[in-house]
């Protein structure tokens, strides 16, 4: 059995809507959520960017429903300070929260005006961030000189036990290197040979917990309708890395996609109206060996999809509920 989880998208919609969005998701049968932490959207025609740390707190105050977020430490974030938020809201809701660090994007990370470091630094810092977050985290006062400083940093309200830190990867470079560390690894929908060869690269370097995916789908009563709304909400998001990393404002990735065509949002978006086909497609990566699949609608209106999943959908699924952390 699977966890299937609602994806707030703070880049697409107003946090007071998606606070309505998720709790409908958790009436409707998801069992979890999560969130993204970004500065700034995609694209213009997204138009929202609100502070996931406050709505996280909202959010798992208005449902019972565990969440995780995807988080960059190193540069927009000192590490000590996203400790302490983990640290705060798992103490408030226990075995309820987890994080995905990453390495991050110059799209968000470039408004501290340091320079956005090549791909080997951005490791290595995150790395740094990592431990300094663990030590925090089980209580000592951690002090650290390197590409990351703290001083005499320490947590006073901690968790009985410490959330889960997974790795944010989608090559099979950087799930083999965060094996060493993480409690887990999240990725996001590719071709399936290539998610293969993720998991395959993390679980042959020894790494362990739960497998996490992303999924971005659009569902509409037509066909046409779905293929519309992902190109217009999604069509900044098809490049691949190192684009989608190094580009750093909004006008950047508006004009990069100004040529892709609707047809390029097939394949990395599950655009389609039929929800038998939605259930072919997550049955599909369930087999993949995935124990956790949240899905990230990419319009903008999120009541019609979560109804449709709720009573067409999931009940075709072997849907589980979160094994509390």
């Amino acid at each position: 059995m699977t966890v299937f989880g609602f994806h707030a998208s703070h880049e697409q919609v107003h946090p007071r809507q998606l606070l309505e969005a998720v709790q409908l998701a958790e009436q409707v049968g998801f069992t979890a959520a999560m969130c993204s932490d970004h500065f700034s959207p995609w694209s213009e025609r997204q138009a929202h960017s609100a502070f996931a740390w406050s709505w996280l707190g909202a959010a798992l105050q208005a449902t019972s429903l565990p969440f995780g977020v995807v988080n960059a430490p190193g540069q927009r974030y000192h590490p000590a300070i996203v400790a302490q938020a983990a640290a705060t809201l798992t103490a408030m809701y226990p075995g309820r929260f987890w994080a995905a660090l990453g390495t991050g994007e110059a799209s968000n990370e470039h408004i501290t005006g340091g320079g956005w470091p090549r791909k080997q630094v951005r490791n290595a810092r995150l790395r740094e961030c990592v431990d300094v977050m663990r030590a925090l985290l089980a209580g000592e006062e951690v002090s650290h000189d390197g590409l990351i400083t703290v001083d005499r940093a320490k947590l006073w309200t901690r968790p009985e036990t410490p959330p889960p830190l997974l790795a944010a990867a989608v090559s099979p470079k950087t799930a083999a290197w965060a094996a060493q560390w993480a409690d887990g690894l999240a990725t996001v929908l590719q071709p399936h040979q290539a998610l293969r060869e993720v998991i395959e690269a993390y679980r042959g370097a020894g790494g362990t917990g739960p497998l996490v995916l992303q999924v971005h789908l659009s569902y509409a009563a037509d066909d046409q309708i779905a293929l519309q709304i992902a190109h217009d909400q999604w069509r900044t998001n098809v490049f691949a890395p190192p684009v989608c990393w190094d580009l750093d404002h909004v006008a950047l990735f508006d004009e990069a996609a100004r040529h892709v065509p609707p047809e390029a949002m097939q394949g990395p978006v599950l655009v389609s109206s039929d929800p038998g086909r939605h259930v072919e497609w997550l049955q599909e990566l369930v087999a993949l060996g995935f124990d956790e699949v949240y899905l990230h609608h990419v319009g903008q209106e999120q009541s019609e999809w979560l109804e449709v999943y709720g009573d067409r959908v999931l009940p075709q699924l072997d849907v589980t509920a979160k094994v509390a952390a």
